[in-house]
Parts: structure tokens; C-alpha cells; sequence
């Protein structure tokens, strides 16, 4: 299981210097994966960087960790600038980019951004086909209900090709969701509980095998806090998720008032904590 941890940027606002230690000490440590939440334009959520113009930055201060961000709410964007910052990013990075992608709930950040709300989950079915086309092929041509590219591709292409597209979604997808993982994902962001993992799990492997796909190819990341109302039981959250078979976890500090030297401290203990476990990370 690859242990990975979230750059807490809600409580690290505009603190550079708190967001480049932070990223540095996880690469450093030898967390697998640095993960970074989507916002464009949302009524009251408070602070959020734009997550790839902040992962560029990040990827110039390390040198091992994936970056991952997660998730992307990748209906209310432009495919194609998408497809072009991602590949960037995994240039920047030397191939240690993956995306994780959802709808998205937000009606107002839609609007604001000249998208369709209503069409979102079709369009997202699209728009993986369309950005596995172009981080693949250097001519494309594409013609869709929502996209059309004719005879064009980007240049450089990714140093993957594609690049990996995790999905997320509600604590349990919906049926459609579920089949999307199968048939289109390389792993899915396991919001879910443990007791509820097993039969959510087994639905998204039979829509994998119905497409001709190998179960076994389509990761899961499960999340948990170390700090906040939870933080006593982290350990044993992480243990029982290791043996449910996860492929990947996320640790988060987020959630327990931290300032910026606080949330450094707390991401170490618990890379020690996790050594003492026996967990590899």
C-alpha cells in the first residue's frame, strides 16, 4: 500500500515558504503521492489555490513524490487545456503526475465558468476518452456530442502515455459512476466506509471485466486524518484499510486548526508512527 499525504493548503493560505517546506519534507520522508483538492469559484469555501498552477510550483521544489490533483472537477473546464496542463505537469515532473477527476456538485462555479451542469456526468465519459487520445497520439481526431479535435494534438506529448485518471465521487458512486470506474479509470478515491468497500469494490470489477479489463489493474485510495475528532484512531483506520487491500492511502493534517511548522510536525510523527507499524510508506 503507497502512503501519500494531503498538502493542506485550506490552512496554509498564501504562506509560499509553509507549501514548499511542506511538499519537500513529504518527498524527503518518502510519502508516495502529494495530493491537492480542485476549486475554481465557490460561494464561502474559503481559500484554494488552482491546483495545477500550484502543483507547477511544487513540481520545481521535488524531486520523487507523485503529484497528484485530486479531485479535478474536470466537467466545468475545457478538455483540450486540460489535457495540455497535465501533460505539462507530467513533463515538469518526469512522469510522476496522476489526475484524479470528478463532476463536481457546484451549480454556481458551473455557471461561472460557461458549462453545462446538467450534462456533467456524460461529458466527463467524453472527456476521458478524448484526454487519453491526446496524451497518446500526436495527430488526433476526435468527433463527440460535447468535443472536437480534427487532425491536431499536443506537443511535447506526456512523458505517460496517458497519463493515469483516477475518479472520485460520493461516499458511494452512483451505478454510473461505478461503471465509469470499471470501464474507464485506472483506480477510483474510496470515500466510502470499510463495511461499505467490499460490495461498492465488487461492482466497479464486474463493469472491469464487462469491458474486457482486468480487475486488478484499477487502484484504490482511501483517506485518512490524523488530526481532529478522528486522530486517536488513525492508526488503527490505517491498519484495517491496509487490510482490505487498498493500494494507495492518503494521510491528511487538515482538519485540526494547525499552523504551517505545526502541520510539517505532525505529517513526520506520523511517518514514524507508520514505520512502527510495520505499514510501508
Amino acid at each position: 500500500m503507497r502512503i501519500g499525504i494531503s498538502l493542506p493548503v485550506r490552512e496554509l493560505g498564501n504562506d509560499l515558504g509553509a507549501i514548499k517546506a511542506f511538499a519537500q519534507a513529504a518527498d524527503e520522508l518518502g510519502y508516495t503521492h502529494l495530493r491537492v483538492p480542485d476549486q475554481v469559484l465557490r460561494p464561502g469555501s474559503g481559500d484554494l489555490h488552482e491546483p495545477m498552477m500550484l502543483l507547477a510550483y511544487v513540481a520545481a521544489a521535488t524531486e520523487n513524490i507523485e503529484l497528484v490533483p485530486s479531485v479535478i472537477v474536470a466537467p466545468a473546464r475545457q478538455t483540450v487545456l486540460l489535457a495540455k496542463q497535465v501533460a505539462e505537469l507530467d513533463i515538469f515532473t518526469a512522469g510522476r503526475t496522476r489526475l484524479g477527476i470528478g463532476v463536481g456538485g457546484s451549480r454556481e462555479e458551473y455557471a461561472a465558468l460557461g458549462m453545462d451542469f446538467g450534462t456533467r456526468g456524460a461529458r466527463c465519459e467524453e472527456q476521458i476518452s478524448l484526454l487519453q487520445a491526446l496524451w497518446t497520439r500526436e495527430t488526433v481526431d476526435f468527433a463527440g456530442r460535447w468535443e472536437t479535435v480534427q487532425g491536431a494534438g499536443l506537443a511535447p506529448l506526456p512523458v505517460q502515455r496517458p497519463i493515469p485518471i483516477w475518479i472520485g465521487a460520493r461516499a458511494v458512486p452512483a451505478a454510473r459512476i461505478r461503471q465509469r470506474i470499471g470501464r474507464q479509470a485506472n483506480g477510483w478515491f474510496v470515500l466510502c466506509s470499510p463495511e461499505q468497500f467490499p460490495a461498492v469494490k465488487a461492482d466497479i470489477e464486474a463493469a472491469a471485466k464487462a469491458a474486457g479489463r482486468n480487475p486488478a489493474d484499477i487502484g484504490t485510495e482511501a483517506g485518512v486524518a490524523v488530526v481532529g475528532p478522528r486522530e486517536a484512531e488513525w492508526r488503527d483506520r490505517v491498519r484495517g484499510w491496509q487490510a482490505a487491500g487498498l493500494t494507495h492511502l492518503c494521510l491528511r493534517t487538515l482538519g485540526g486548526n494547525l499552523q504551517g511548522d505545526a502541520h510539517l510536525a505532525k505529517m513526520q510523527e506520523a511517518f514514524a508512527a507508520l514505520r512502527e507499524l510495520g505499514v510501508p510508506a
